[in-house]
């Protein structure tokens, strides 16, 4: 439950690199995620280009942390790999999920930046990364050392929990 409560959207950053070790660390973890049939239909871009990374952000409306942001990973769906029509994009939510709890036990801060389902959003990363028509772009993981510092959020309200019925 630690990393869970202590994950939070960091926003700012250190210009310290990311090492390559730890964004393996943050793949494994994407990869062992839940898929529906065991499809696992995803799919990574790591981007360390600053050139890349600030072409996002002015393209993408609540993606300016990636100005600062030493790294991101693109989270992406492969539509061949699909076996339940539609459930990659659970598939995909879960594996962002453990990016970001990953990153919290590496001691670093991430942002989970939305794609998917905006179309505009989607045929701007398309573009960017010149994407064959079978991937989809779901999420951008903005990465990096924490340069601010949130609390722990326990959200938990139980008056949002109900036992066989409403």
């Amino acid at each position: 439950m630690n990393e869970i409560f202590k994950r939070r959207s960091i926003r700012k950053y250190q210009s310290k690199p990311v090492e390559k070790e730890k964004i393996n660390e943050l793949l494994h973890a994407a990869m062992a995620a839940p898929s529906a049939g065991n499809e696992q239909p995803w799919h990574y871009i790591v981007i360390d280009d600053r050139n890349i990374l600030n072409n996002i952000a002015n393209t993408h409306p609540h993606a300016a942390m990636l100005k600062e942001a030493p790294v991101a990973i693109l989270v992406c769906a492969d539509l061949t790999k699909e076996k339940y029509e539609g459930f990659w994009v659970q598939d995909l939510s879960a594996s962002t999920q453990n990016i970001l709890l990953e990153a919290v036990s590496l001691g670093l801060g991430t942002v989970w930046v939305g794609v998917y389902p905006n179309e505009n959003r989607v045929n701007e990363i398309v573009k960017i990364f010149g994407l064959p028509s079978n991937i989809i772009p779901f999420s951008i993981v903005a990465v990096g050392y924490p340069d601010e510092y949130k609390d722990e959020a326990d959200r938990y309200d139980e008056d949002r929990v109900h036992y066989n019925k409403w």
